[in-house]
């Protein structure tokens, strides 16, 4: 110390710390003199007893202007000392950090100009304490004196430009430093740290892009703050990164891969579509690397593609068409069941457009690794059969095929249809507004004669006759108009002379028993007419209600239409047809006169052609000739739908009259069980109505109440 008050004049001391600034400078300026003299003589000694007392009789001060003299006197000696600045940078360097804390505006603003001046002389050399200038300066960008944070963007623009021409300058000590602060919330922090991110990106010797996973997430951060300039200046880094990646040879897509996904779900709109724009070329370019992260990728598009942003619904779609594109293998890291977690996820999703795709990856999935698929089914499967009640028709079509996929296997198939007829049940609207849609595309996929035989056989043993019922009903009235079930129907037309007709009709029959008119039209269409008359004639009062009416109502329409034309033209040949003429009488006598079903049947057995019946036959048709008919064949015995003359006793191994007794079984049940229905409710509506005790005396003491006073024997 007292080496360099025998240098430094006492004026010198005085002037160094005065309030005024011009006399500070020209102390300043006696010291740059003082220190450059003894910098020519190589007193490197007294030099640094100079730097001491200016930083810790000045620098260090409690007094504020004794700082800011403290502050100018070490930038002065910077200066005098010129090249050999550099050995003197631990001494001068620390204290000018620390007052750009000090709580004196002036004082931090001095400090910014002192290392100002300092950088500019020492240049290269001082990269050594670019981390902690860089701290400094980060904290000063959003210093609340106007003067201060434009005296730091000078400084920031000094060490900008000495850090791109320095080779010394270590990136890797750096970026961890970047990493911390690139979640700041402050914009003055924020475009500080674009700009420094921006500036080292221009070096070419320095490898930002090999660094971008450490800051990428900060960046995304900022494409959401509240100022413009912010989002340009983020999204103009980016955008010059993604082109860096589309020209780099090696890109670590893996780590990045994550962030992207993180931010395709955020609630700002441009981070969103800046993400899956990002996803998008990393599908287009990651190749291999990006296998692993298929299901997170995967996971991040699905909600994309149904955005309310049109701009990031088409990117979304597009990634997901190249994701789905390529075949990669379970060898290769591509975790089926990690995707079908995903789809399952979606599935169940708010958004149509998303289910529809989630549901697309599991039939791609099923196509190419089905036994991978199978091997996780019972994560999924349960999903899967929900999916069918959606209120989308595209989804649900979408799932059958899904589920025709997987019911390749029997098991599998049992599983699906005995959920449908669950399902079915619960909810009787779904079968009558889907019920249709589901069994027709079902029958497509699978094959209706399986489809129908399953059926068949689960309602079979189910125990709800009237769900039984109903649902018998449907199956028959899409089996009798669809024509996608035309080869059925063509199977069962042949039911009396061939095998696998006769099968399919007795498959069909005992569950067809559970409706009268199902099982008349199941008849008229296997062309057992003989048999349908005689379940007509079986029919007894409680059979014919409104329900089987409706039931004939649409029968007799249907007969009407191109499906029942072979019926329609057997017509010509009554004497050869002679049950069917007698089944459709029989159909007309169930008819109220006044329907116009019964107009419309009427009118169509007028039609019959007045010949071909002898009198027999004549005799035959319901006990009630038909007026047009005469007699212009011979004479013979009536021909039964078995080809045999007789009574009705089987043929081809169907044993009619078994099946009749069955059907009358059957039909007893469901009358025993309307009985107890009507019971039920009878019983129910009665004991609503009878009060219990305590609620009589109460109603007993109230009518006393209320009851005008009676006059008592030999009162007044």
């Amino acid at each position: 110390m007292a080496e360099a008050l025998a240098v430094i004049p006492p004026s010198v001391l005085r002037n160094i710390s005065d309030k005024l600034y011009e006399k500070r400078k020209n102390a300043a300026l006696e010291v740059e003199g003082i220190v450059r003299q003894l910098a020519a003589a190589g007193d490197h000694e007294k030099i640094t007893a100079v730097i001491k007392l200016l930083t810790e009789e000045f620098t260090y001060s409690p007094q504020a202007n004794h700082r800011k003299g403290g502050l100018i006197g070490l930038a002065a000696a910077t200066v005098g000392l010129t090249s050999e600045a550099a050995q003197h940078l631990e001494q001068i360097v620390p204290p000018v950090l620390h007052s750009f804390s000090d709580q004196d505006g002036r004082v931090r603003y001095y400090a910014c100009e002192a290392l100002y001046n300092i950088a500019k002389v020492v240049r290269g050399d001082f990269i050594v304490f670019f981390n902690q200038m860089f701290d400094a300066l980060c904290k000063l960008s959003a210093d609340s004196d106007a003067n201060v944070q434009s005296a730091a963007h000078l400084l920031d623009q000094l060490v900008k430009d000495i850090v791109t021409e320095s080779d010394q300058f270590s990136i890797e000590e750096f970026i961890p430093l970047l990493r911390e602060r690139m979640n700041v919330l402050n914009p003055y922090v924020r475009q500080f740290l674009v700009g420094w991110i921006t500036v080292l990106d221009s070096v070419p010797e320095i490898d930002m892009l090999g660094f971008l996973p450490d800051f990428l997430d900060g960046l995304f951060n900022m494409l959401s703050d509240s100022s413009h300039e912010i989002r340009q200046q983020a999204d103009s880094a980016l955008s010059e990164f993604l082109q860096e990646i589309k020209n780099s040879p090696s890109v670590d897509y893996g780590r990045m891969a994550e962030i992207l996904v993180q931010r395709a779900g955020s609630p700002d709109e441009f981070t969103r579509l800046t993400a899956i724009t990002w996803i998008n070329e990393f599908v287009k370019l990651g190749g291999d690397q990006l296998v692993p992260y298929y299901n997170d990728i995967l996971g991040a598009i699905l909600p994309c593609i149904s955005d309310k942003e049109e701009k990031i619904r088409v990117v979304a779609q597009e990634t997901n068409e190249e994701l789905r594109e390529m075949n990669a293998d379970p060898a290769e890291g591509f975790h089926v069941g990690a995707i079908l977690t995903v789809a399952k996820r979606h599935i169940s999703s708010e958004w149509e457009a998303t289910r529809i795709e989630a549901l697309l990856w599991v039939s791609a999935l099923l196509n190419r690794h089905r036994a991978e698929v199978l091997s996780f089914l019972s994560d999924i499967f349960n999903t899967l059969l929900k999916a069918l009640s959606d209120p989308s028709d595209e989804v649900v079509l979408l799932v059958l095929e899904v589920h025709a996929c997987i019911a390749k296997d029997t098991q599998h198939f049992h599983q699906l249809v005995v959920y449908l007829v669950e399902n079915f049940r619960e909810d009787n609207s779904l079968l009558e507004k889907r019920g249709a849609l589901i069994v027709r595309r079902l029958c497509v996929l699978l094959d209706a004669e399986r489809v129908y035989r399953e059926l068949a056989t689960i309602l079979e043993k189910e125990a709800d006759l009237d769900f039984v019922s109903i649902m018998v009903q449907a199956l028959n009235l899409i089996l009798l108009t669809l024509s996608e079930l035309s080869e059925l129907r063509e199977l069962l037309k042949q039911s009396l002379v061939n095998a696998a007709g006769e099968d399919l009709f007795l498959s069909l029959y005992a569950t067809w028993c559970h409706s009268p008119m199902a099982l008349i039209s199941l008849c008229l269409l296997s062309q057992a007419y003989q048999h349908a008359s005689t379940v007509i004639q079986s029919l007894v009062e409680e059979d014919i209600n409104v329900k089987f009416l409706v039931q004939l109502d649409k029968l007799i329409r249907l007969l009407e239409t191109p499906i029942f034309a072979y019926l329609r033209l057997q017509l010509l040949e009554p004497g050869r047809y002679v049950w069917l003429l007698k089944s459709l009488y029989g159909l007309l006598m169930l008819l109220p006169q006044q329907s116009a079903a019964f107009k419309i049947l009427q009118t169509r057995l007028k039609t019959i052609p007045s010949y071909s019946l002898n009198d027999d036959q004549i005799q035959s048709i319901s006990g009630n000739p038909h007026p047009s008919i005469s007699y212009n064949i011979s004479r013979g015995s009536l021909i039964d739908e078995n080809g045999n003359q007789g009574t009705e006793n089987g043929h081809n191994g169907i044993n009619f009259a078994s099946r009749l007794q069955q059907f009358d079984r059957i039909q007893q049940q469901h009358r025993t069980h309307a009985r107890l229905q009507a019971q039920k409710r009878k019983n129910s509506a009665s004991s609503s109505k009878v009060q219990r005790p305590e609620e009589q005396k109460q109603q007993s003491v109230m009518s006393d109440t209320n009851r005008p006073p009676s006059r008592l024997p030999g009162g007044a």
